[in-house]
């Protein structure tokens, strides 16, 4: 194994995770609830209602672009690509000021940044057997989460301590207008670009491949005929099923994280963020030390375990009575966020055949995203109605046992 390509293509999970963390889970999100939208209830409930169109958009066409990706026989030039429009929809952040009239503009940016973002990582996570050799999936998949927890964790303190509580923020930005909040965008864009082009440039992969009018026709068929051939690839379907159902779970937690601290807890933005701070640290250990755990008792014991351990935490949250027994059970729960994700995308490269990768992993994205959009919306409407975010959030814990049921079933099938 050259380490040299595994550190690019682990380094753009430090890259991509600055989004996730910044804007998606702790800082914009909590700034839109508290700043733009005015109610925190009320900006809560747009913003998971975002997040699920950007969700439903993503199950449409994850799968079509992995396919048509798997017939050109390049995923780089797939990756620059979302990845650009994310930096770009990210940065126009920037020119949501905290007026309720900036929400429209706020959500859209949002919505298109996210899409740019979750499509990219189906090309991302369908590189891993190009980094890694099959006897080491487990341990890279693992490194990158827990890289990307690390990026998560730096980016977040560079926001706290040089933007959002700087008692002079840097360059004249002027709190009144909340800049110092708004420049974590930019911040993003920057962080994200700069820590991404490692992997364009040292990791490699086969050219070849169809042209682009080719590719399109062929991925379209490739795709009609792998579900008109379904039974061939029943046990891995019903992996997908599994992972279609937990991971609505485990991404809920993650777009409405900070959402549901301020809402409930009324939780500040710089307490938001030093939480965020310490999930990113207890989920960055936890991913590092099940990357030897998945390759030695096996991604679907790893999966299980990680599962059961989150079902408990996530109902430690929801019966939090203080803001101290809320940060406990957080943190208790974010270890166990990078061994579900690796793990899940570790036994996705195993269950896949090389020449349907592409395809394999835009359904695992599709998986991850057919009804990613329910979670959400589903947290986001009951909220609405019950005015009561706590209320809302308990639909997490039933997604995570239901996809535990149904990984029972699933056959772990030997390495590549």
């Amino acid at each position: 194994m050259k380490k040299g390509p595994v550190i690019a293509w682990s380094l753009f999970d430090f890259a991509n995770s600055a989004f996730t963390t910044i804007i998606i889970t702790f800082v914009f999100a909590a700034y839109f609830a508290q700043g733009v939208a005015g109610d925190a209830n009320t900006g809560a409930g747009q913003w998971s209602l975002a997040m699920g169109l950007a969700g439903l958009i993503i199950a449409v066409i994850s799968p079509v672009i992995g396919a048509i990706a798997d017939q050109t026989g390049r995923r780089k030039p797939w990756l620059a690509g979302v990845s650009v429009i994310c930096v770009i929809a990210t940065a126009l952040l920037w020119f949501v000021r905290p007026e309720a009239g900036d929400v429209p503009f706020a959500l859209v940016c949002v919505v298109i940044a996210t899409v740019g973002f979750e499509v990219g990582l189906l090309f991302y996570n369908a590189m891993l057997p190009n980094v890694a050799p099959a006897s080491m999936l487990g341990r890279v998949s693992g490194w990158g989460w827990a890289l990307g927890y690390l990026g998560g964790l730096i980016s977040l303190m560079v926001a706290l301590f040089v933007l959002v509580q700087a008692e002079t923020p840097p360059f004249g930005l002027d709190k009144n207008s909340a800049e110092h909040v708004r420049a974590t965008a930019p911040l993003v864009a920057i962080w994200f670009t700069v820590f991404a082009l490692p992997l364009f440039f040292m990791v490699k992969e086969d050219g070849g491949g169809v042209p682009l009018r080719t590719a399109i026709r062929g991925g379209i068929s490739q795709l009609i005929a792998t579900f008109r051939n379904a039974r061939k690839h029943g046990n891995t379907l019903r992996f997908l099923v599994a992972a279609m159902i937990y991971s609505d779970g485990v991404h809920t937690v993650f777009a409405l994280g900070g959402v549901y601290a301020a809402a409930v807890f009324g939780m500040e933005l710089a307490d938001v963020i030093v939480l965020g701070i310490a999930l990113n640290v207890t989920a960055g250990l936890g991913a590092f030390a099940f990357a030897w755990v998945d390759d030695k008792i096996g991604s679907k014991r790893t999966i299980t375990l990680s599962l059961l351990a989150l079902i408990i935490g996530t109902v430690g949250v929801l019966a939090a009575p203080t803001a101290m027994t809320f940060w406990i059970a957080a943190l208790v729960m974010s270890t166990f966020f990078g061994p579900v994700q690796a793990a899940s995308r570790t036994m996705m490269a195993r269950l896949s055949p090389p020449e349907m990768r592409g395809e394999m992993f835009g359904l695992f994205s599709l998986s991850g995203k057919v009804t990613a959009f329910a979670g959400p919306a589903l947290v986001g409407g009951i909220a609405l109605a019950t005015d009561n975010y706590r209320i809302g959030m308990a639909v997490v814990p039933v997604f995570l046992i239901v996809g535990l049921v149904i990984l029972r079933g699933v056959r772990e099938e030997p390495s590549l």
